[in-house]
């Protein structure tokens, strides 16, 4: 079967053993619930399959209801969301530079079907707690890296990802050309086991950094693909927190794409390995927002209190590149945000506006992104005006250093703020958004 077809439409189809025209009558009945009607025929399902026609976005929808895909996956873009035959490779290392490699393939050809499933990532997870890393050996073949090579790539890395915020937006390319760089080496190079160990625990940070760019731009394919190839390079270095840091930002953007289940499936594995304070406060705050998401309030209460433990127990000690930003203001105001899906709109809006208020100018990305939880919460509350002002100075921000995740959560609220267009500051918003 699998030889045999080439869309994820027609794969996630046989897969339930449905015909196209079952799959019709299908869409035709999922509309129904919604109270819609829907023309959906054999032939038009042949269409999509043949991709001579891209479904509409309602017709995705009632796809996804179809298929049992949250909405929120829809984000990945057609035909990315589908339930499909994309699993990760094993870990090992045997298969580090193959899941390199595959990344950077997905990168250039964006018409590979490079999604994972939900229950593809859950259980690499799970894979990753109970697999021991085994020991690198020393590469004996190839061009020789030493450890002044190794330390130019790290110089140059660390200088990619301090780059200031307005600048990082181009950094795609860049990326993309080092870690090709770095994996060229890993595959090709002769190295002693330390230098090895070096040259993962690099391509793991570039991965994981390229993956963050990726979905903050809404690549959120790529982004997982990059992850996947992280988290084999973290595992094969032995660095445990740093693989459970990778683990996290997969369960992040589970959460974001409204599967929040997955995402604490994720953490609950994570956390077992993960050893620094600051490594296990970050995963218990994730862990925090995924409860939120999904209404269990004393889990998130829970996941809060570790979160702020550990936090405290990190004071003091050199935290891992990955999380050594998280700082109480990051805390406050995921708190609040943990409390504005709760419910809780007066207490969350006094963290957020107080952790905001207490964050580096530096971080304008992470400021643009509390500013739009801070407009969401003034919303909730009925102060439209004051929603409006930090909404405002939030797309501006974003648009200014390049942030499409902000902008996504500021328009987001517009529909919200369309309600209210004679209110203080509402017209030059949604004019800003319109112009945008």
């Amino acid at each position: 079967m699998d030889n045999q077809i080439r869309h994820p439409l027609a794969y996630a189809r046989v897969t339930k053993g449905w015909s196209q025209a079952d799959l019709a009558g299908k869409i035709r009945d999922a509309a129904k619930r919604r109270g819609l009607r829907s023309g959906a025929i054999r032939q038009r399902i042949s269409k999509w399959e043949t991709g001579r026609v891209v479904p509409d976005e309602d017709s995705q929808l009632l796809l996804a209801d179809v298929f049992e895909v949250p909405a929120g996956a829809m984000a990945l873009g057609w035909p990315l969301w589908l339930p499909g035959r994309d699993v990760p490779l094993p870990l090992g290392l045997d298969s580090t530079v193959p899941a390199l490699r595959e990344a950077l393939s997905s990168l250039m050809d964006r018409r590979t079907f490079v999604a994972f499933t939900q229950a593809a990532l859950a259980g690499l997870a799970l894979q990753w707690a109970d697999r021991d890393p085994r020991p690198l050996t020393s590469a004996l073949r190839g061009h020789r890296v030493d450890a002044e090579l190794v330390e130019g790539l790290e110089r140059h890395s660390q200088w990619l990802t301090s780059l200031p915020t307005e600048q990082r937006q181009h950094l795609g390319p860049l990326l993309t050309g080092h870690l090709n760089t770095v994996t060229d080496f890993i595959d090709q190079g002769r190295y002693t086991r330390p230098i090895g160990r070096r040259l993962h625990i690099l391509a793991a940070n570039i991965a994981q950094t390229a993956g963050w760019h990726r979905f903050d731009h809404g690549q959120h394919a790529s982004a997982t693909r990059l992850w996947h190839s992280a988290l084999h390079s973290a595992h094969s270095s032995g660095d445990r927190d740093l693989g459970a840091g990778i683990l996290s930002d997969i369960a992040y953007q589970q959460t974001w794409l409204q599967a929040p289940h997955v995402a604490v499936q994720i953490l609950d594995h994570a956390i077992t390995k993960a050893i620094h304070p600051s490594a296990r406060s970050l995963l218990q705050l994730r862990k925090a927002r995924a409860h939120a998401a999904l209404g269990e309030e004393a889990r998130c209460t829970r996941a809060l209190g570790a979160a702020e433990a550990a936090l405290d127990a990190a004071s003091g000690e050199s935290s891992p590149s990955w999380c050594a930003w998280l700082a109480p203001t990051d805390l406050a105001v995921d708190s609040g945000r943990c409390l504005l899906d709760l419910g809780h709109h007066r207490r969350a809006r006094q963290l957020i506006e107080e952790g905001t208020r207490l964050l580096p100018t530096a971080r304008t990305k992470t400021r643009s992104v509390f500013l739009a939880y801070e407009a969401e919460s003034f919303l909730r509350s009925g102060e439209v005006d004051r929603a409006a002002a930090a909404a405002h100075e939030a797309l501006t921000m974003a648009a200014r250093i390049g942030a499409p995740r902000c902008v996504a959560l500021i328009y987001e609220l517009m529909p919200k703020f369309a309600e209210y267009c004679s209110t203080e500051g509402v017209p030059e918003l949604l004019e800003l958004a319109r112009v945008g």
